[in-house]
């Protein structure tokens, strides 16, 4: 006899996404291409996993992703190889190596895929995690800046995402952000003593990444150190005023966080997040802002960007609750008997080849059973064949989402069933 063997299980922090749960995802994915091809960025596809060096020179050394989070190994040809922890500097390298730059002036790019960081599980943050995410390159302007906020804000109004929030900050250039850095530093340097063994490595290797710190001691003196806004170069105010300007314009709400630096090295100037208060501590389900410096970074010429990415799982958390009874759609082939089966399996063929969801019970079960299986799955008609029916040409329709029945000539079921469908659909829409 055969030893049973042990179920393998999953990875912990990498969880499947189950038939009952994808419609949720999909109808986020759905939503949020149509909203970015309206606003003219097409999608693009980069792979899983990039050489190290690009996340470590494009994140930046002293992060929290760099030094703790990334999936690193070496590939057969010793290579080091990191799984993507973000989206951006696999954008500006596709965005550098295929000459997108030459494509025209401004360049609109989104992807959605899964990213990798070894972060402890929680709530809506896995190891595994999912972005929807999109960089607009090639201009500087603060109009675009406000485009994307309003890209955003739509999409979410779209989603039906209550109660959110937008916070809004600038964190200078490369002219004025050294100042606000060198400020800041000497601030915590004062408060040494109460800061995290963690905030202790920062403070010498990137201290503004202390603003990044969870623990609530580092936080309370982080937030009494100066802040960006109070070292911005004129150019760089001159920007963010046009910016909250603009978002005034568009009737879109925000609020200054003057402590909002995001936790990688690449942002300049703009920064910003979405967050739902009802998520608690961890309330941020999507961020971004400028990176006017990054691609120089990456070898390229001087090109201004921005851009953001939506946490997946933070935003499935921030969707209304699922509405019962939202998809009643398709035919159900409900057979009694070898005859009438091979008659549903060529009607269903034709069905699905007409552009509808079609079934019939593989298992041949009693009517009762099949017409138990049509209602649980929600299809919202039942095509019923049997002897009487095959003898008589015609076949019984049953409306499963209002009652009712009808006979229609066999000839003319896939027509019939086609128009009904077609019908019901512009009636809910």
């Amino acid at each position: 006899m055969r030893e049973v063997q042990p179920v393998i299980k999953g990875v912990r922090g990498a969880p499947d996404i189950l038939p009952a749960e994808v419609g949720r995802w999909r109808q986020i994915e759905v939503g949020a291409r149509r909203v970015l091809e309206n606003y003219g960025y097409q999608e693009i596809r980069t792979p899983m996993f990039e050489r190290t060096e690009l996340f470590v020179r494009g994140i930046g050394e002293g992060t929290d992703i760099v030094d703790k989070q990334m999936y690193t190994f070496e590939d057969r040809g010793h290579e080091s190889l990191t799984l993507r922890p973000e989206g951006t500097a696999p954008v500006v390298r596709a965005y550098l190596e295929h000459g997108l730059v030459t494509k025209g002036s401004l360049c609109k790019v989104y992807y959605i895929g899964p990213m990798f960081r070894h972060e402890r599980p929680q709530a809506g943050r896995f190891r595994q995690f999912h972005q929807i995410g999109a960089e607009a390159l090639g201009v500087e302007d603060a109009a675009l800046d406000a485009e994307v906020l309003d890209l955003l804000s739509h999409l979410f109004d779209t989603l039906e995402v209550a109660g959110w929030q937008l916070h809004l900050n600038s964190i200078g250039c490369e002219t004025c952000r050294p100042v606000f850095r060198e400020r800041f530093a000497l601030s915590m340097l004062g408060k040494k003593a109460g800061l995290c063994p963690d905030c202790l490595v920062r403070l010498e290797r990137n201290p503004l990444r202390i603003l990044d710190c969870k623990v609530e001691g580092c936080r309370a003196l982080a937030a009494q150190a100066p802040t960006p806004l109070e070292s911005l170069c004129g150019e760089c105010e001159a920007h963010f005023r046009k910016l909250q300007g603009l978002l005034q314009l568009l009737k879109i709400d925000y609020s200054i966080n003057q402590h909002l630096v995001r936790g990688l090295d690449y942002y300049t100037r703009t920064t910003f997040e979405f967050v739902n208060p009802a998520l608690g501590a961890q309330n941020a389900f999507a961020g971004g802002g400028r990176y006017d410096l990054l691609v120089t970074e990456m070898g390229g010429p001087p090109t201004p960007g921005i851009g953001f990415a939506i946490g997946m799982e933070r935003l499935l958390l921030s969707l209304p609750p699922e509405r019962p009874g939202e998809a009643w759609a398709g035919v159900f082939a409900v057979t009694m008997g070898e005859e009438a089966f091979h008659l549903g399996l060529r009607l269903v063929q034709e069905l699905r080849r007409q552009g509808l969801r079609a079934a019939l019970d593989m298992e041949r079960r009693s009517v009762k059973s099949q017409m138990r299986l049509a209602h649980k799955e929600r299809y919202r008609h039942a095509l019923i064949l049997g002897d009487d029916e095959l003898r008589a040409g015609m076949a019984t329709v049953k409306d499963m989402a209002h009652g009712g029945q009808e006979q229609v000539p066999l000839p003319e079921v896939v027509e019939r069933l086609t128009r009904g469908e077609d019908q019901a659909q512009q009636k809910e829409a």
